[in-house]
Formats: C-alpha cells, structure tokens, sequence
C-alpha cells in the first residue's frame, strides 16, 4: 500500500509504502473499543468521596427520648435520615483501572489506523515552519485540504519540528501528539490524521 508523501505546501515529494501488517489489517471493532473504555477508564480521577455516619462530626447526644414524645425513636441526628447525616452506599475513593494484554493494545492501534488509512495524510516534516507562528502552520494545514478535527502525529523534539508545538497550540481544532503517546481515542475522534514521514516509520517499528 503506498501513499503520497508532502510537503507543508501540498506538492508532493514521492511516494511511501505502508507496511500492510499496520495500516492495512481488517479493524477489530471489539478490541478497539475495548481499548477505548480502557483508555477512558484509566484517565478517572476516582477521588468522589462522601462521608458515612461514622465519619460525619457531631450526632453524640440522643437528640430526644426514647418514648413518650409520640416521634420515632432516634440515637444520632448524624443518621442518613437527618439533614447533615451521612450519606448511604454514597461513592468512595476508588480505582477504575483496566488492564489489557500489550498484544490487545497493539491489534488495536494497528486497527485503529487501519480504519483511518483514507483520511491519513503523510508529510515530509516541518521545516517550512520557520518561526513559531500560529499563521504559518494554519496555512500549511489548509495546503494540505485537511480540516475539522486534526491530529498531527510529529516528534516535536526533533531540530526540523522544533517550532511546531508553538505554532500550532493556539488552534481548537488541532491535536499535537508524539508517535510513542499514539492512541485509539485521539485516532478515532480526529477528521484527518496528519503523520510526519519519520513517525510513520517509529510507529511502523513499534506495531509491526
């Protein structure tokens, strides 16, 4: 499978062969959206906590007697029942991490890309982008006919890349990730996903 490489103007420079057993496998829908709840999961503080009866101040004190008041009996005014108790079955401090075989998560960035082959669009690098100027990365994404939502998948610590993170923090609609921190839920939010030639290769290594 091969796809055109450009430049930040849109000409194009040559072509790119994909490596089949990354960009071109059938998607597996289960295991991508298992990956998906895994990833939503994970990023849960899990820190709601209400306090029980045990853990509310006050309530010492039998607020009335036992009988005769012709009122239903009563130990604490910290029970559920009064305004200021505790809280029953409320929520408490937990974890809500999955766990998920790395060859799982691999199937499902490989399918995840898969999926997005058509709006994949590859490009050389940005060395176009000179000064750290949010104009010149706007225009070089609109000589590229992409828009909505974008994801640019670059190596921002790279000498050539090395403006685009100023550039391009500015813009709503764009989404800067590394190759290494590459996952289903940005892939599968982004309109089109724009990859720098050198992170095709990174992750092509690391999939494969």
């Amino acid at each position: 499978m091969s796809k055109q490489i450009l430049s930040t103007n849109g000409e194009k420079l040559g072509e790119i062969t994909l490596n089949e057993a990354v960009f071109g496998v059938e998607p597996n829908l289960h295991v991508m959206h298992l990956a998906l709840r895994r990833q939503l999961n994970n990023a849960r503080q899990g820190s709601a906590n209400c306090k029980t009866r045990a853990e509310v101040s006050g309530g010492g004190r039998k607020p009335w007697k036992q009988k005769g008041t012709g009122r239903a009996r009563a130990g604490s005014t910290r029970s559920p029942l009064f305004a200021g108790g505790g809280v029953i079955f409320g929520p408490k401090p937990r974890n809500y991490d999955l766990a998920m075989p790395q060859k799982a998560r691999k199937l499902a960035l490989r399918s995840a890309l898969s999926a997005r082959e058509a709006q994949l669009v590859i490009v050389k690098d940005f060395s176009a982008i000179t000064e750290p100027k949010t104009k010149l990365l706007t225009s070089s994404l609109k000589s590229l006919q992409v828009s909505g939502k974008v994801l640019l998948i670059a190596d921002t610590t790279k000498e050539e890349n090395k403006n685009l993170l100023l550039a391009g923090r500015n813009i709503p609609t764009l989404k800067m990730i590394l190759p290494s921190n590459l996952n289903v839920k940005d892939l599968l939010e982004a309109d089109f996903v724009v990859v720098t030639e050198s992170a095709i290769n990174d992750i092509t290594e690391r999939l494969q």
